[in-house]
């Protein structure tokens, strides 16, 4: 597990996923659409930058983020997907076209299983909940970025339906590797809600910038939406 040399840290270790075969997505995603921030605007933000799921190797289809009011919005129509463990509940939302939003750490979560919901919408608070494993300090939303096989939708014998969404009961370790490996995609060159997020050489760094000013925030830091 990575430290952060800031407010928090990120989630995961190496781990085996047993039983369960992943490979590459049966088909691509649609084009990338037009994301909101995972939060409303108005508002102080803190980030830790972008860094893979595990926060350690693989692809960085993650970034964590703290708002100033604590509160998690979606950024897009979708819809939920709850996912569970032992230890409770985590958020994950699909979208048109194949992606999928997760939302780690969440508590007081306000939403359900196949519920709709669109922009704006709460889904909890940012919290340090573990509900499968990992580690957290410090209250944030570990926002992740997922595009899912279009032709799995609905089950895929071949990989017990994991392909098409279903997580349940997966530890956090086993979805930050080989889930992570197969269905994560990179949150480098990606914008949402007017800011481009740009991933750093190394693990938890990189630029948030704002589209229509041009001004750049370092990350980890903090930024004004």
């Amino acid at each position: 597990m990575t430290k952060l040399r800031a407010q928090f840290a990120g989630l995961g270790a190496a781990a085996v996923l047993v039983g369960v075969v992943l490979s590459a997505p049966a088909s691509a995603a649609g084009a990338f659409p037009a994301f909101g921030l995972p939060f409303g605007t108005g508002q102080s933000v803190y980030s830790a930058g972008i860094h893979s799921d595990n926060g350690t190797s693989g692809v960085k289809n993650a970034i964590d983020f703290s708002p100033a009011d604590k509160t998690v919005r979606v950024p897009l129509a979708g819809t939920v997907r709850i996912q569970h463990c032992d230890g409770g509940d985590w958020v994950t939302v699909d979208h048109d076209g194949g992606w999928r939003t997760g939302y780690y750490h969440l508590e007081g979560i306000s939403v359900t299983d196949g519920q709709r919901v669109v922009p704006g919408d709460t889904l909890g608070r940012a919290g340090n909940a573990l509900p499968c494993g990992g580690s957290s300090t410090g209250a944030h939303v570990h926002f992740t970025l997922w595009t899912l096989p279009t032709a799995a939708k609905g089950g895929d014998s071949r990989d017990f339906g994991v392909g098409a969404g279903n997580w349940n009961g997966m530890s956090y370790d086993e979805v930050s590797t080989k889930v992570a490996e197969a269905y994560g995609e990179a949150i480098d060159g990606k914008t949402f809600g007017g800011w481009q997020f740009t991933a750093g050489a190394d693990q938890y760094s990189g630029t948030a910038t704002e589209v229509a000013s041009r001004s750049v925030a370092s990350l980890p830091g903090r930024f004004h939406v």
